[in-house]
C-alpha cells in the first residue's frame, strides 16, 4: 500500500525499471495476480510507447501464451555454410515471430486496467538502497520503494572484468519488400555462413514474413562492433549474390546483445533484483532472450508471494557451466564459429538443440550435444575452467 512520509516522498511496494520486455512483463504477470492488487506498483522509464523498436523470434512446441501476437511462423528452418547444408524441419517445434510494437501496445493495455500501478516518465540517475527501502532519482524526480525490478543494463560491470568471456552479437537489419513474389516464405534462414567470415563468426539470418516481404539480418558474434556501413554493405551484396535488386527497404533495425556468462546474480541484493539482459537473463551461447524473459517473469511473481529477500532468487543450473565453456571457445577461436555450429546441425537433432537452448533437456540429451561439437577446443576449455 502506499506510504506518506514527513518528507511527502511516496514508499511504492515494487518499483520497476524499464519498461522493456522484461520490465513490461513483470508488470503485466503482477497485473494479472490478485495477490498484487493491494500493492502500489511504479513503472519508471524514459519512454512509455516504445513501437516497433524489437523483433523477438523463439521457437515453441504446440500452442503459446503469445499465439496472439505472433506475426509469422515458420515449420521449416534453413541451415547454410560449407560443411553442412539443408532445410530441416523443426515439427513438433515452430519459430515464431513477434514485433515488439503489438506486444508492447497488448500489455500496457492490461496494466492500465490497474489503479495500483502507475508510470513516471524520467532518466534513473542514480539508485541508493537503504536499510529498509531503496530511493531512485530520476530526471523527474526522487521515488523510494521497498522492493526494486531493475531491467536498465550497466555494460560496465562486466566489460571492465576478464574473468568471464565477452563477445558481442551485434547485427543490422533491413526489412524489404519487392514488387514481385521473391521468397519462400514456408521455412526462415537460421544462420547461412555462405558470407566471408574475416576472422570472426558472421551469417545471414533472413525471416520471409510473406512473398514479397522479407528481415535480412547480417549478424557476428564476435568482440569488436563494425561500423555501420559495413553491416549495410554486406547486406547490399547478400541481396545482390541471390539476384534480389529490385526491391524498397521499409524498415531498418539494428542491435547489441552482450553474450557472457558473468555471475549477474551477483549484483542483486535484499531489495534489488536484476531483470531482463541486466539480470542474466539473455541466454549467454545465443542471444536469445524472449523465452526466458516469459518464463522468469512467472518465476519472479511466485517467488514474491513467499519471499522477502530478492539475492536469493536465482539458482546456478548445469547450463550456465555449458554456456562458459562454449563462450571459452567462441571467444578465444571466434573464426572457428561456422564449423562449430555446423557440426552441432549436422550431427544433433535440432528439437534436441531447441530443448537444449531452452534449458529444458536430460542429460543423455546434454550429452548428444556436447558429442556433436568439435572435443579438442572444448576439452581444453573445460579443463583450463575446471583447474
Amino acid at each position: 500500500m502506499l506510504l506518506k512520509l514527513n518528507t511527502k516522498l511516496i514508499t511504492y511496494d515494487y518499483i520497476i525499471l524499464g519498461a522493456g520486455a522484461s520490465g513490461l512483463l513483470l508488470a503485466y504477470r503482477m497485473s494479472q495476480d490478485a495477490f498484487f492488487d493491494d500493492k502500489s506498483i511504479l513503472i519508471i522509464d524514459q519512454v512509455k510507447n516504445k513501437g516497433n523498436d524489437r523483433t523477438w523470434c523463439y521457437w515453441e512446441n504446440g500452442v503459446g501464451e503469445w499465439d496472439a501476437l505472433v506475426s509469422k511462423k515458420w515449420s521449416k528452418v534453413y541451415f547454410g555454410s560449407a560443411w553442412f547444408s539443408k532445410t530441416i524441419p523443426i515439427i513438433p517445434f515452430q519459430y515464431k515471430m513477434i514485433r515488439s510494437g503489438i506486444f508492447y501496445d497488448t500489455l500496457w493495455k492490461e496494466i492500465n486496467t490497474k489503479s495500483n500501478i502507475s508510470f513516471v516518465e524520467g532518466k534513473v540517475n542514480n539508485v541508493s538502497e537503504q536499510v529498509h527501502s531503496v530511493i531512485i532519482e530520476t530526471t523527474n524526480g526522487k521515488y523510494k520503494g521497498t522492493n526494486i525490478f531493475n531491467s536498465l543494463p550497466n555494460s560496465d560491470i562486466y566489460k571492465s572484468q576478464d574473468k568471464y568471456p565477452l563477445i558481442h552479437q551485434h547485427f543490422v537489419g533491413w526489412f524489404i519488400k519487392t514488387p514481385v513474389d521473391t521468397f519462400d516464405d514456408s521455412k526462415a534462414t537460421f544462420m547461412d555462413f555462405s558470407v566471408p567470415q574475416n576472422g570472426n563468426t558472421r551469417f545471414m539470418y533472413v525471416l520471409p514474413i510473406d512473398k514479397k516481404t522479407a528481415l535480412f539480418e547480417y549478424t557476428l558474434f564476435s568482440k569488436e562492433l563494425l561500423e555501420y556501413r559495413v553491416y549495410e554493405e554486406a547486406i547490399k551484396r547478400y541481396l545482390d549474390r541471390k539476384n534480389i535488386v529490385d526491391y524498397t527497404i521499409i524498415e531498418k533495425e539494428k542491435g547489441n546483445i552482450p553474450m557472457t556468462s558473468f555471475k549477474f546474480n551477483r549484483l542483486n541484493s535484499n531489495r534489488i533484483l536484476h531483470i531482463g539482459t541486466a539480470g542474466g537473463w539473455t541466454k549467454a551461447s545465443t542471444g536469445y532472450t524472449f523465452t526466458s524473459t516469459s518464463k522468469k517473469t512467472k518465476d519472479v511473481v511466485e517467488f514474491l508471494k513467499k519471499n522477502q529477500d530478492l539475492s536469493t532468487f536465482n539458482k546456478r543450473t548445469k547450463y550456465r557451466f555449458y554456456d562458459l565453456i562454449f563462450l571459452d571457445v567462441l571467444a578465444k577461436h571466434n573464426n572457428e564459429g561456422a564449423a562449430l555450429f555446423s557440426s552441432m546441425f549436422k550431427k544433433a537433432d535440432v528439437t534436441t538443440i531447441f530443448r537444449f537452448l531452452d534449458e529444458e533437456s536430460t542429460l543423455i540429451e546434454d550429452l548428444k550435444i556436447i558429442l556433436s561439437v568439435p572435443p579438442k577446443r572444448f576439452i581444453q576449455a573445460f579443463l583450463k575452467r575446471l583447474f
